[in-house]
């Protein structure tokens, strides 16, 4: 459960946004930062944003950083009961700092360049122990902007009378990281002190919509860009590892999924992503195939959901049937 507030003070120029998250999940998975922050767990997102111009928006506050799609997209307006595994490795997830939201448009054409400047530890730290985290996306749709804001959920619940494509390409610098990702655990090597390295990460993904068809894909590629230079032939990336043997979530990442939406608002689609690990071995190389099935009564708003997925994991050499289904109401 998660309880969600928004509206604007003083001028429709300022609007604010406050989302809390209720379950076990949303608060265990921040039980890292609290370590170092004074925030409540429950805190997902909390922050202002003003109207600059027409076409110029800043943020300021604790909010999903500008990086790849399928994480940027609410959790409400999945495909699936869930994103891919390639985002969960490999997303932004949320940070504390600033973000500036632009659009351009040229001859039917929309660009929308995003910045954003962040602590780099994730939601729910106020002190920063590393550097800062420095984001920059673009996104570009040729041939105009989507019905309902349809680049920001999935499935074509608008039924796009046209053709709509979505581009974006997004590269992320944390420095001196201490964290595995922004919502992953700390590293501390054994004597208690932070890790310090810069993480350095790639997004491109493209989504496309036409009368019920939808399309999206992602690839993306983390690293550390101050390697350190190998300390011995055995286990050249030692420093890379903590106390606990943990290491940077490093290495590549893709999916791929394909939906059409019947007339009566039943849907069936199909995805597969593979998540690979670079030299650390940081996580088991994986893949998914999944066959998703929706009921849409109210939109994303009120539906029922169901996926069947085989996953290879390579590394355990076993591939596992997984099987979910999920009722979801929302406002």
């Amino acid at each position: 459960a998660r309880l969600k507030f928004d509206g604007w003070a003083f001028s429709p120029k300022l609007c604010y946004y406050m989302q809390l998250g209720l379950s076990g999940s949303d608060m265990n998975n921040a039980h890292d930062a609290i370590e170092t922050g004074k925030m409540p767990k429950l805190m997902l997102d909390a922050y202002l944003k003003y109207k600059l111009h027409k076409n110029l928006e800043l943020l300021v506050g604790q909010a999903i950083l500008p990086g790849n799609r399928e994480r940027v997209i609410s959790s409400q307006k999945m495909q699936f009961v869930d994103r891919s595994r390639a985002s969960a490795i490999f997303n932004l997830d949320r940070d504390m700092g600033v973000q500036l939201f632009g659009k351009l448009q040229y001859q039917g054409m929309v660009i929308r360049p995003i910045f954003a400047w962040s602590l780099g530890e994730g939601r729910n730290v106020v002190n920063n122990i590393g550097g800062l985290d420095y984001t920059g996306r673009i996104e570009v749709l040729p041939f105009g902007e989507f019905s309902d804001k349809g680049d920001y959920f999935e499935s074509d619940l608008a039924r796009e009378h046209k053709p709509k494509l979505a581009l974006g390409l997004t590269y992320n610098f944390n420095e001196r990281a201490a964290r595995q990702q922004q919502a992953g655990n700390f590293l501390k090597d054994s004597n208690g002190n932070y890790m310090s390295h810069n993480l350095q990460t790639l997004y491109a993904d493209v989504m496309l919509k036409y009368k019920g068809f939808s399309l999206r894909s992602e690839f993306a590629h983390k690293k550390v860009a101050d390697m350190p230079r190998p300390n011995d032939d055995a286990n050249p990336m030692e420093e890379l590892r903590d106390a606990s043997g943990r290491s940077y979530l490093t290495g590549w990442g893709y999916m791929a999924q394909l939906g059409y939406l019947f007339k009566n608002n039943w849907e069936v689609a199909l995805r597969y992503g593979q998540v690979t690990p670079d030299y650390q071995k940081a996580f088991e190389e994986e893949k998914e195939y999944t066959l998703g099935i929706s009921r849409f009564i109210a939109g994303h708003h009120l539906k029922v959901q169901g996926d069947v997925a085989l996953v290879d994991v390579a590394g355990a050499g076993a591939k596992n049937l997984r099987c979910r289904v999920q009722f979801e109401l929302g406002i």
